[in-house]
């Protein structure tokens, strides 16, 4: 994002903007439950009806020139995720009773929000964030992705025509129509919490703001098949995974660890399903159109078809082809292919032996990138199932499903359902989870008296407890 100074006009423009945030905050935090679920759908319903949903996928992929129509149309089901989650908690007035510690959990709103959208979801991220701000009685001010403008404000526009169709304030949802790091960084000044959802830099900006901020990390998703692995299914999860939106997520699968066992029938499974292995002349032609000559990526193999792909590599490949795939050339910082790819393309390897053996390059490409967001496992072993929820340093581990399609939440398993997914202290950020409608609120906790509960201190103590009792005045008595 390039650095511009800001004009006296853009930061009379931004002051307006939170002016009437400002505003609408003090509206919507007496809201009831009704008044916020009635909004909550009223806009999801608007942006994420199945025609004008589409309609702002295709403008946003247009717009980027990266990612795929009908794969970023597919994000769809996020939607309804993030709306049925919402729906189903409480946010105003008493959420929580826990009768037993005497404490009463109230929600309070967590105030004007500046919320910090990517260019690879201009259109789902903004619907996501405003489902759960405004359940939690928040005002958002969205910021664009230089590249998705028109995108994000299109669809924010949709919501605030919808606020304003059932009488409610469309203020409730601001979007910012200039976009620069200068200005993104008065933006966030303004707010009382961050929601930043984007690559390093953004979420550099987000921390160095000095306003709270919940960021996402950068993946760089591993996948292990061992010998229990089916690999039919785990060849066409990883193919659903990699080519949604063509690989534009950091989700997506990245880099695939194979027993030696199954090696070959699974590498068949993948050309089966649509990939295409390149030969290590090609893989040569990938790197350097992949990434220039001081390791930057470069941005126009960034969520292409494989075949534009593989064009801009200098070579051609049939039209069928769903993805590519290289063979491993070694893990680690010089290996490029080991490292986050976000495009149509995924690097395989091979494990001899124990599951050890896997473990270990695991942990080797988690140190090129990727620490703490995801990783999987195709097994129906529980043994190496919990070995590698041990061993990995990632907040999501998916066993047996496509990355791209469960760790931000699936009808299909338990976790939340999100568009920004925190990546705890590997990843540079706060927590260690799917950022969701809790992390939108603030709490008030209420604690009334109970039974005296605080165990002997030769019971808290142990073995190290030596027998003396320190009374309440310090006096200490020796038995």
């Amino acid at each position: 994002m390039a650095k511009h100074e800001v004009t006296p006009e853009q930061l009379a423009q931004l002051d307006e903007i939170f002016a009437r945030a400002r505003a609408a905050e003090k509206q919507i935090e007496n809201y009831t439950q009704e008044q916020v679920d009635r909004m909550v759908r009223c806009v999801a319903w608007a942006a994420g009806n199945p025609k004008t949903f589409q309609e702002i996928c295709w403008m946003g992929v247009d717009e980027a020139g990266a990612g795929d129509r009908n794969g970023r149309y597919g994000k769809r089901h996020k939607i309804l995720g993030v709306l049925r989650d919402a729906l189903r908690q409480k946010s105003v007035g008493a959420i929580e009773t826990i009768p037993e510690k005497g404490i009463t959990r109230y929600a309070k709103p967590a105030g004007v929000i500046t919320s910090l959208i990517p260019m690879t979801n201009p259109e789902l991220t903004p619907i996501v964030t405003a489902i759960y701000a405004l359940k939690a009685r928040d005002v958002v001010v969205f910021s664009p992705h230089p590249r998705t403008v028109k995108t994000t404000n299109k669809v924010v526009q949709v919501m605030r025509d919808a606020l304003a169709s059932i009488g409610e304030n469309p203020d409730f949802l601001q979007c910012v129509s200039e976009v620069n790091m200068d200005l993104v960084a008065e933006t966030m000044k303004r707010c009382d919490l961050i929601m930043a959802t984007g690559g390093p830099a953004m979420t550099k900006a987000a921390h160095s703001s000095g306003k709270p901020a919940y960021c996402s990390g950068a993946g760089n998703a591993t996948m292990i098949y061992d010998e229990t692995a089916i690999p039919a299914e785990a060849a066409r999860n990883t193919r659903i995974s990699k080519t949604s939106d063509f690989g534009s997520g950091c989700s997506a699968d990245g880099n695939i660890i194979i027993s030696d066992a199954i090696y070959d029938e699974t590498v068949k499974a993948l050309i089966a399903e649509g990939g295409y292995l390149a030969t290590d002349e090609e893989r040569a032609l990938l790197k350097k159109a992949m990434w220039d000559e001081e390791g930057h990526r470069i941005v126009a193999t960034v969520a292409v078809s494989p075949q534009e792909l593989c064009r801009k590599a200098g070579f051609e490949i049939p039209e069928d082809r769903k993805f590519v795939m290289v063979n491993s050339e070694g893990i680690g910082k010089e290996f490029k292919f080991s490292g986050e790819k976000l495009t149509t393309l995924l690097t395989i390897y091979k494990y001899e032996g124990e599951f050890e053996n896997a473990l270990k390059m695991m942990d080797e490409i988690y140190k090129v990138g990727g620490r703490g967001h995801s990783c999987g496992i195709y097994s129906f072993d529980e043994d190496h199932i919990q070995r590698l929820a041990l061993r990995a340093p990632v907040t999501r581990v998916m066993v047996r499903q496509p990355q791209s399609k469960a760790n931000a939440g699936s009808a299909e398993n338990g976790m939340p359902m999100t568009s920004s997914m925190g990546c705890g202290t590997w990843g540079g950020n706060q927590v260690s989870e799917n950022i969701a409608l809790k992390h939108y609120m603030n709490s008030t906790w209420v604690a009334r008296p109970i039974m005296k509960d605080q165990p002997s201190e030769d019971v808290l103590f142990g073995e190290f407890y030596d027998g003396s009792v320190t009374r309440e005045q310090g006096e200490v008595i020796k038995f």
